[in-house]
């Protein structure tokens, strides 16, 4: 197995695509942290993997809060000995137009992806410094997302300053054997993206098939698609990749 007894720390991972990047590398030997905000869902995803024999643990914290993410760390690091791999998933979307955009709008949007970005990889390059070894996996989304939906600004503008996060990010740890890489998925189907959709008042049929016809590929991606390229750039496959911004959209 790919991930044979490396420690790795997902957030975001109660639903949708961190739910399917922590089992994808618990199904290739990983021991996952799977955090979420909402602890009932983190224990939902522990509870399945627990059931098929796996190594896990459900920790509820905000990834905004400097103090929940190192008690989370703390836990990896009793339960598990160490962080091998950090992928941050957690994010939130709120589509507002932008003369409406309120000040906790853009404060929540920056604070759960951007900060919560830097927060999680500052804990992590702590454990990885140290065993000269690491990989980081930051989420965000295209800029501008390929459906070209209004009312995104705060979630763009989070997303954009990510992948200029990452790349920084990589020259710093580079040195240290640490890689730090982007996924920037699109034309996913999850509740998400569908929550989007009824937002803009299309029927899911009618979104589905508006979607696919921008997708060269002829279809939407699934979360497992975007799990197999976390899954990828968490394994020693991609050892000689870094500071890199991965499209997973079905196309350029």
């Amino acid at each position: 197995m790919r991930l044979e007894k490396k420690v790795a720390i997902v957030t975001g991972a109660g639903r949708g695509i961190g739910k399917a990047v922590a089992v994808r590398l618990s199904d290739e030997g990983a021991r996952v942290v799977v955090n979420d905000v909402d602890l009932a869902y983190a224990e939902n995803v522990a509870a399945k993997l627990k059931k098929m024999g796996r190594e896990v643990l459900a920790f509820k914290a905000d990834v905004s809060s400097w103090y929940e993410v190192t008690q989370m760390f703390n836990a990896a690091g009793r339960r598990f000995g160490g962080v091998d791999i950090l992928v941050n998933n957690a994010g939130i979307r709120r589509d507002v137009p932008f003369h409406k955009v309120t000040e906790e709008d853009w404060d929540s949007a920056v604070a759960v992806q951007l900060k919560g970005c830097f927060m999680c990889a500052r804990a992590a390059q702590g454990y990885m410094v140290r065993q000269n070894y690491g990989k980081i996996i930051n989420l965000s989304a295209p800029v501008p997302a390929g459906l070209g939906e209004r009312g995104q600004t705060s979630y763009a503008s989070a997303s954009a300053a990510i992948e200029g996060f990452t790349r920084a990010l990589a020259l710093e740890l580079g040195p240290h054997n640490i890689n730090v890489n982007c996924i920037a998925p699109d034309y996913i189907d999850t509740e998400m993206t569908r929550k989007a959709a009824r937002k803009e008042g299309m029927y899911l049929d009618d979104f589905r098939k508006f979607a696919v016809a921008q997708i060269p590929l002829g279809r939407l991606g699934t979360a497992e698609d975007v799990a197999n390229v976390a899954l990828f750039l968490a394994s020693d496959e991609s050892s000689f990749i870094s500071g890199q911004v991965i499209c997973v959209r079905g196309g350029p």
